[in-house]
């Protein structure tokens, strides 16, 4: 059954401390199923890269647009859907993405050539977009204020598990199919998901503004660019073309600044960066998750050509990591309902400095018990840091920005995400055999920056959305 509220009264009176109520368990199934779909697919491309560009007889600098595609998609139109959302529906723009997101992966399933499976792709990451820039907007109206922290544990246990173990699942459909299985395996799982998510996900508040076509367009040329820019320059591009889309970066950013300034709410949400405590948090998340792209990216690198593993035990290797993270974030979102973020957070990421510094310091002949304990303290780190700072977050922004503060949370991961791979890159083109050591390095480097992001929290003074919550909660 459907609610109109975006905060049902009966789901007040349910203890924090509570078990999931049918309504929870329901709408959280359906936003978990579609998130993990979004996920993955991030990730299992980068595994089949070598077969698809061989299929299509493409060359391997050519094929790197099916990452590329999808990331650029999703990246530049996060932000629109969220405000989008805010004005028709989360809910609607939800079973939107997920419908696209169906139909693109068919397509790509279905692609005959290189160009075909990019456009697809790039399809593909828009439904994703959709689907990632109101899923934290929707989890808030699932659950009550003070019961929040158990909503956003699980969504980061499906984000970390999935963009973990992307790999290794690419590399169990690939034994037993070609390549678009990848893609077709979505179509049954993309189903389920919209037939459980028709009748459990709420209806959210919607707001009074309209939806600016400008601002939606600057939004895009900025993103885009700038993810442009930074693929062109880690890669040794022509100069001429990192610069040309940095500039354009750079224009598109300064008109959208101005197009946005004093709009009571901004599709890119200014008005919430001047919060302290939003500020931090998403310059927290930022941190951390390019800390989790430069070891993601370079860990296989690390473990095959560093330490003379082979493909098979590195899949085994990268297990602790995502098995701990699977453990940790719900027990993190229990206790973000009672403790600071601020204090979480900087134990998780401190943690998780202290693991990458110790894998980059490794001999070449540690054993697997001595790998597989560094990659578990990384996976406790990011697993404990996670869902205290998405519920921080979305505690600091007004309840009718939840939207806005949505599509931030999605951005931030995919900027972060985004910049350690690049980084990774860098750290080959300067250090050569070396570049996956340097990469876990600047890693440990971004996970002690996003403790101290988060310690500095505090400090902050709490917004009053935040001081509304203390209060539910007691």
């Amino acid at each position: 059954m459907q609610n109109n509220a975006s905060q049902p009264p009966a789901a007040q009176t349910v203890p924090h401390d509570a078990p999931m109520t049918a309504r929870e368990k329901r709408g959280m199934a359906a936003i978990m199923i579609a998130v993990s779909l979004a996920t993955l697919d991030t990730a299992i491309a980068n595994t089949a890269l070598p077969n698809i560009a061989a299929d299509l007889n493409s060359t391997p600098a050519a094929s790197v647009w099916i990452i590329n595609a999808y990331q650029l998609a999703m990246v530049a139109t996060l932000l629109p859907f969220a405000a989008l959302g805010g004005i028709v529906g989360h809910r609607r723009i939800y079973l939107g993405g997920v419908m696209v997101f169906i139909v693109s992966s068919v397509i790509c399933a279905m692609a005959w050539s290189l160009p075909s499976l990019a456009a697809a792709r790039a399809l593909q990451g828009i439904g994703a977009a959709a689907i990632m820039s109101v899923n934290t907007a929707l989890i808030s109206a699932i659950f009550p204020i003070h019961r929040l922290g158990r909503g956003v544990g699980l969504n980061a246990l499906v984000v970390g598990v999935s963009f973990a173990v992307g790999p290794t699942v690419a590399s169990v459909i690939l034994s037993m199919g070609s390549w678009p299985w990848l893609f077709a395996v979505n179509l049954p799982i993309g189903l389920l998901a919209l037939a459980i998510a028709f009748p459990s996900l709420p209806q959210t508040k919607r707001s009074q503004h309209g939806f600016d076509p400008v601002a939606a367009i600057l939004n895009v040329i900025t993103f885009s660019s700038l993810i442009f820019a930074l693929g062109e320059g880690v890669q040794r591009a022509p100069t001429e073309y990192v610069v040309t889309a940095a500039v354009i970066f750079v224009i598109a950013f300064a008109l959208l600044l101005r197009r946005e300034r004093g709009r009571p709410a901004p599709m890119l949400p200014v008005d919430l960066f001047r919060r302290p405590m939003f500020a931090l948090s998403t310059l927290t998340a930022i941190c951390s998750f390019a800390a989790q792209g430069l070891a993601f990216v370079s860990l296989p690198f690390y473990f095959e050509h560093v330490l003379g593993r082979s493909p098979v035990e590195t899949g085994f290797l990268l297990t602790p990591w995502s098995a701990v993270v699977a453990v940790m974030a719900p027990i993190a979102g229990r206790l973000s309902d009672r403790y600071p973020p601020g204090l979480l957070g900087g134990i998780g990421m401190a943690v998780m400095s202290i693991g990458l510094a110790s894998l980059a310091l490794m001999p070449a002949d540690a054993s697997v018990l001595n790998i597989g304990i560094r990659m578990a303290i990384c996976g406790a780190g990011f697993g404990f840091f996670q869902s205290p700072n998405l519920k921080a977050l979305m505690a600091s922004a007004p309840r009718e920005r939840a939207g806005g503060a949505s599509g931030v949370v999605a951005t931030a991961r995919l900027l972060g995400q985004a910049t350690g791979a690049a980084l990774v890159a860098l750290s080959y083109s300067i250090a050569d055999s070396h570049g996956p050591t340097l990469a876990l390095a600047l890693g440990a480097g971004f996970a002690g920056a996003a403790a101290v992001a988060s310690g500095l929290r505090l400090v902050t003074p709490q917004s009053a959305d935040s001081a509304a919550m203390q209060t539910a909660r007691k």
